[in-house]
This record gives C-alpha cells, structure tokens and sequence, in this order.
C-alpha cells in the first residue's frame, strides 16, 4: 500500500510540474465522460417522458390505427404526415367492432387542425375527433364543466372540450364553459375544460380542444371515415384473442386476403410498451456507443502525452533506475499518473454532464415537457470506474516503454 501512495504521489508531482498539458488533457477528457452522463440521461428522460405517455392508457386496452396496405406502420405513418391518405375505416366498421363479445369500451377518432375564434381572439389548434366513450379508456380530466355525452355525439352536437391553454388565450381569465367559439363559421359550445397534462413529446396537450368523432366528420371535414379505435376489454387474458377476433372482422369487411395487405395495425398496449422500451433502449445504446468513440479519442491523446512525457523524462527515468527503482516502480508511477488524469477527467466531467442534464430538465419543464432528470449512481459510479479504465488501458503502453528503458542509455541522452 505504501508503494501504490508513493506512486500516486511522484504521479501527482510529475503531472503539476506541467499544469497547462495536464488541464487541457483533463478537459479533453471531461468532455467525453461528460457526454456519456449526458447521453444516458438524456435516454432515461426521453424513456420516462414516452413510457409516461403510455400510462394514459390501461394494459387491457387494444390501438387499431390505419396504415397504407403492404407498408409497415412506421413507414406509412410517415408517409401519411407527408399527405397520404386512409378513407377505409369507416363508422361501419367502428360498430362492428363495438360488437366483440370482449369488447367493454370502444370509441374512435380522427384529428385535424382549425381556427378557433372567439370576440376579437383567434387560435390555430389541433382538434381531436373523439368518440363519447373516451373518458373511460383514456385518462381526460375535467376540471370545470363536463365530457360530452354519446347522445350528444349521435346528435352531431356543436360541443367542444377544451384544454387549459387554448382556453387562457382566447378567454384569459374568464369563465369559458357555456360560451361559444366558432370553427369554420360554426358555433361550438364549449362543454368542459381539461385539466392541465403538460406535452408528450413535441405535442402540447393543454392547447387542443375535443370534438365529437361524428361532428367533426360532417361538419368540419365532410368524411366518414376515422383513423383509428381504442377499445378495452373485459378479461385482460384474452387480450390476444380479441386482437385476432377484431383484425379477422376488419379483413373480411375490408376484403383482405393477405395479412400483409392490412390496411390497419392492432397493437395491444402490452406490445406497444415492448416496441416503445426497445426502441428506446436501441436509441440510447447508439448515443452511448457514439459518445464511447470520443472517449476512445481521448484515451488516444492519454497516451500521445504520456509518450511524449516519456521522452522528455528520459535522463529521470534513468537516473530513478540507476539509483535502485525497479521497473515495476517506473510503470508503477506512470500508471499512476493516467489513472490520476482519468480519474480527475471523469469528475469534472460527471459534475458537467449533471450540470447539462439538469439544464435540460429545468428548460424541457419549463415549456410543459415531461421530462426528468435522471443521473443514477449508477451511471456516475460507472463514468469513474470507465475513465480510471481507460487510464490504465492507455497509459500501459507508454508507461512500459518507460520502465523497459536502459538505465545507461537513458543517462546519455541528457
């Protein structure tokens, strides 16, 4: 033990006798551990904020969304942003489906983009078309007024729910529920106002306003199709029959012989937490894997300089062997002085990378994103045990070059 101290010691010594290398090469490598805290909380916070938004729903709950035939979902969903259009979903099918025997709650929905004008006020919104039920499936608070009924949805009822924000910018501090707003030259009655639910992702829910699936097909958009159903069923254990049971009715109604043909995905939330989680993880062990290069690139310059240190020190190295030190003390000390740079890096670059986190915690909050702030023991225990690593990978072979040297010939070259 006494040893190990001296070689930290004469480390320590060698490394403040050259201070400027010494703190960019720390920095250098700050830098990197810093990324890496930064990458792995910046996936535990995108994880929570997604898995968070998947919470609304219960896990005994099945997602039909429409999709273009022969595509997967992620292609056609982005090929439907770009203007792609389903029109085969219809209502029909929506009440069919309501028919599953398993099948305790089902409501359809569709969504769309409108003006919102009230007085001299107007805001552009995200409108969803949802069916009555949705209350029962999704979590939708009220905090003033009430959900609209299916009698009202049947009726195409000029109703609207609206969130918290839209609500501040066209009535500020009034009271809105009974008042009017007009979509498309059209009175809507405001009915009920969301309780405050922040933004999943990009998407701010405080500032969309609901519809009644039906009203919003006649009146605002002139359609009779949806995009899509969220239904709950009775016993959660036959969850999977059910998906099959309402995948087989879609086809034969929609004519489709081959599965890879469907015009509609199922998803069971069970499966979407899957799919969510190992996309995630997929996601942050690629940031992670990129910021280990940078890492890689610093251990590099670790061992550039302490070469170089090597070369520079010749003449003590010799005369440190001629005087009685062993090899093992030479390499023991120059071990010592990576482990120290490394060590030192990684700190300083922990105290960075949590500083950052929490910046973007403090801003993604600060705008109504769920995010949160996730820096574990876990990952600080292992960006110290991974630089102190990378100090002994690379400092192994300067530090060998140095305690292999010939002690006479390392004398005359002074």
């Amino acid at each position: 033990m006494n040893k190990i101290n001296t070689y930290f010691e004469l480390g320590w010594k060698s490394l403040t006798r050259q201070k400027s290398r010494t703190i960019l090469t720390i920095i250098a490598l700050s830098i990197g551990i810093a990324l890496l805290i930064i990458m792995i909380a910046a996936g535990a916070g995108l994880k929570s904020m997604v898995m968070r938004e998947l919470d609304i729903y219960s896990p005994n709950t099945i997602d039909i969304e429409v999709k273009i035939p022969g595509k997967q979902s992620a292609s056609s969903t982005m090929d439907m942003a770009g203007g792609a259009q389903v029109t085969t979903f219809k209502n029909s099918d929506v009440e069919a489906l309501r028919k599953i025997e398993n099948v305790s709650d089902l409501y359809s929905f569709i969504t769309g983009q409108q003006i919102f004008k009230y007085a001299n006020q107007t805001k552009s919104t995200i409108i969803f078309g949802y069916g009555a039920e949705a209350p029962n499936i999704e979590k939708i608070d009220i905090t003033s007024g009430r959900f609209y009924s299916k009698d009202e949805e049947d009726s195409l009822a000029q109703v609207t729910v609206i969130g918290p924000k839209l609500k501040d910018a066209l009535f500020g501090d009034a009271d809105a529920v009974g008042q009017n707003v007009y979509v498309k030259g059209l009175p809507f009655k405001i009915v009920g106002i969301t309780k405050s639910r922040g933004s999943g992702g990009f998407f701010d829910y405080d500032s969309i306003a609901y519809i009644p699936v039906k009203t919003m097909q006649k009146k605002l958009m002139g359609t009779d199709y949806v995009v899509g159903v969220l239904a709950e069923v009775k016993d959660v254990s036959k969850i999977n029959e059910t998906k099959s049971e309402m995948e087989y009715l879609l086809r034969e109604r929609h004519n489709i012989t081959d599965p890879e043909r469907d015009d509609f995905a199922a998803t069971t939330m069970a499966e979407a937490r899957v799919m969510v989680q190992t996309i995630l993880n997929g996601i942050t062990l690629l940031l992670v894997a990129l910021t280990f290069i940078s890492l890689l690139v610093g251990g590099v310059g670790i061992t550039n300089i302490m070469y170089v240190s090597v070369i520079e020190r010749t003449f003590e190295i010799g005369l440190r062997r001629a005087v009685g030190a062993t090899k093992a003390d030479v390499l023991g000390q120059f071990l010592s002085e990576a482990v120290i740079l490394t060590t030192i890096g990684g700190v300083v670059g922990i105290v960075i990378g949590s500083g950052v986190a929490f910046l973007v915690y403090y801003i993604a909050t600060s705008f109504g994103i769920a995010w949160s702030y996730s820096v574990s023991l876990v990952s600080v225990i292992s960006a110290l045990a991974f630089s102190a690593v990378l100090g002994l990978a690379f400092g192994v072979y300067p530090a060998r070059q140095a305690s292999n040297l010939d002690p006479i010939a390392a004398l005359r070259r002074e």
